[in-house]
C-alpha cells in the first residue's frame, strides 16, 4: 500500500495539466488534477481557441468586399457582438466538457479548487483546506497576463482575459504591445468596425521574428487603417469627465480612446503557490527553473508549460506533458524537443514561420543564400485587394540546408505547419528544388524559387 494518496496530483487544468493527468489515469495511476477556474486553461477558455474564433469573425468584413469582384452582390452587412459572444462561449463550454470527459475516462480525479502546495510531496486544497499527499506533484499552472500596476491608470485597462468578455464592443481602442496578441487583437478589433490604434516602444511590431515579415505586416495593417505608432509608451492613462480615457504617451502626445488593452507580456502564474515551502527554485520573474525532463530542484515537483517561461505555446506544454508521461511513467526518459517549433501569428495577412528568421541565421552561418518572392496572389486579382504575399527561405550555404521559413499571407499558419515537418527533416534547398508544385496556389513559390535573391556573407548583404 502507498504511504501516499495519490501517485501524481496535477495543479492547473490547462493543455500541459489535463494531457498528463490523463495519460497517467490511463496508466492505472491513481491520480488527481485541481482547477480553480474552469478545465482547458488559457488555450481553450481566453486565449488560442476563443480568439482563432474572433479572427474568423472579424475576417468576414474583407470576405464581403471581395465578393464583389466574383461578382456577387452582397446586402448589408451587420455584425452583433452578443450574438457572436453566445456562440463563442457555447464552443468553449462543449471544449471544456471534453476535457472533461476524458479526465473522467480515464479514472482522474477532478478537484474544482485552488491547490497550493505545502511540501515536497504535500498539497492543500483551499476549498475545504483538507490536505493531500502524493509521490509526484506536477505544476502546470499557465502564465497570466501582466497587468503593470506601476502604470498610472492602470485599473482603468484591460488584459486579453477581459477582450474575450467585454458587454459592448468599444467604438476606439488603444492597444499597448508588439507582441503576438497585441498585433492579433488589433487585427481583431479593427476587423469588427472598432477604431484602433497599436503603440510599441520597439522600432517595429513582432520583435524576434524576421523583418520582412514584419515590415510587410505593419504596411498591410497600416493600409487596412490601423494606426501603429512605434517608438513610445503609455505614460499614463486617466478617465474623463465624459467616461473615454485620456492616454498620455512618453513621446507627449494625448490619445482619447473608449477602451484601452495592455498586452505588454505574460507572467509565470506561481504567486501564492506555496513554492518556497517546498524549496522549488524560480528566476527573477517567477519561471519554475527545471531541467531537460521537466524536473524541479525537489524531485517529487515537476513544472510544465508557460510556468516555466522556456516556450509559451500550447502545444509545447502538451508535448512536455508526454514527455513527462514517459520518463517517470513508462521508464523512457524523454527530453521535450524545443528546437524548430512552427509558429503562426493569426493577423490579417497572417504570419507563418519556422526557424531563424535572416537577421539570427546571419549571426551564426558564415554564408547564407536568402530566396525571396513577393506577388499579388491570385485571389487578389478579381477582388482588387493591394494587399502582397511574402515568402522566404533562408539556407547555410555551406551544407544548403533550409535553416528558416517564413511566410506572409493568407493561410501562412497551415502552411508553417508543414514546413516545420520539413525543416525538422533537415531538407535541403535542392530537396525543396525537386519537389513538383502544386499549381496554382500560393505555396507553389516555395518550391519554385530557383536562384537566390541575396547572398549574406559575415553578416553582411552581398
Amino acid at each position: 500500500m502507498s504511504q501516499y494518496d495519490y501517485d501524481l496530483f496535477v495543479i492547473g487544468g490547462g493543455s500541459g495539466g489535463v494531457r498528463s493527468a490523463r495519460l497517467a489515469g490511463g496508466l492505472g495511476k491513481r491520480v488527481a488534477i485541481a482547477e480553480e477556474y474552469r478545465l482547458g486553461g488559457t488555450c481553450v477558455i481566453r486565449g488560442c481557441v476563443p480568439k482563432k474564433l474572433m479572427v474568423y469573425a472579424s475576417q468576414y468584413p474583407e470576405h464581403f468586399e471581395d465578393a464583389a469582384g466574383y461578382g456577387w452582390t452582397v446586402g448589408e452587412a451587420r455584425f452583433d457582438w452578443p450574438t457572436f459572444l453566445a456562440a463563442k462561449d457555447r464552443e468553449i463550454a462543449r471544449l471544456e466538457g471534453l476535457y472533461r470527459k476524458g479526465l473522467e475516462g480515464a479514472g482522474v480525479e477532478i478537484i474544482e479548487s485552488r491547490a497550493e502546495i505545502t511540501g515536497p510531496n504535500s498539497v492543500r486544497l483551499v476549498r475545504n483546506g483538507k490536505e493531500v499527499t502524493a509521490e509526484r506533484i506536477v505544476i502546470a499552472v499557465g502564465g497570466t497576463p501582466n497587468p503593470h500596476a506601476a502604470l498610472p491608470g492602470y485599473e482603468y485597462c484591460i488584459s486579453s482575459n477581459e477582450a474575450f468578455h467585454l458587454d459592448s464592443l468599444p467604438r476606439s481602442i488603444l492597444i499597448a504591445g508588439g507582441g503576438y496578441i497585441a498585433v492579433e487583437f488589433a487585427n481583431i478589433f479593427h476587423g469588427l468596425g472598432v477604431e484602433t490604434t497599436l503603440i510599441y516602444r520597439g522600432a517595429e511590431i513582432l520583435s524576434r521574428f524576421d523583418l520582412d515579415m514584419r515590415r510587410g505586416l505593419h504596411e498591410a495593417m497600416v493600409e487596412k487603417g490601423i494606426r501603429i505608432i512605434c517608438q513610445d509608451h503609455i505614460a499614463s492613462v486617466s478617465k474623463s469627465a465624459a467616461g473615454n480615457l485620456e492616454v498620455d504617451t512618453l513621446n507627449g502626445t494625448r490619445l482619447v480612446v473608449e477602451q484601452v488593452m495592455l498586452a505588454l507580456g505574460r507572467d509565470p502564474n506561481t504567486s501564492g503557490l506555496g513554492l518556497e515551502a517546498a524549496g522549488v527554485k524560480v528566476d527573477e520573474r517567477g519561471a519554475i527553473i527545471v531541467d531537460d525532463y521537466s524536473r524541479t530542484n525537489v524531485s517529487s515537483i515537476f513544472a510544465l508549460g508557460d510556468v516555466t517561461d522556456r516556450v509559451q505555446l500550447t502545444p509545447v506544454a502538451i508535448h512536455e506533458a508526454m514527455c513527462f508521461i514517459e520518463s517517470e511513467f513508462r521508464g523512457k526518459p524523454t527530453k521535450p524537443d524545443h528546437d524548430l517549433i512552427a509558429t503562426a501569428v493569426f493577423s490579417q495577412p497572417e504570419i507563418g514561420t519556422v526557424g531563424l528568421s535572416e537577421e539570427a541565421a546571419s549571426r551564426k552561418y558564415q554564408e547564407l543564400e536568402v530566396y525571396r518572392a513577393q506577388f499579388r496572389p491570385m485571389k487578389a486579382t478579381l477582388s482588387g485587394r493591394t494587399e502582397k504575399m511574402i515568402m522566404k527561405l533562408i539556407v547555410n550555404a555551406a551544407d544548403r540546408k533550409v535553416v528558416g521559413a517564413h511566410v506572409l499571407g493568407h493561410d501562412a499558419g497551415e502552411m508553417a505547419q508543414l514546413l516545420g515537418i520539413t525543416l525538422k527533416a533537415g531538407c535541403t534547398k535542392d530537396d525543396f528544388d525537386r519537389t513538383m508544385a502544386v499549381h496554382p496556389t500560393a505555396a507553389e513559390e516555395l518550391v519554385t524559387m530557383y536562384a537566390p535573391s541575396y547572398r549574406i556573407r559575415n553578416g553582411e548583404r552581398v
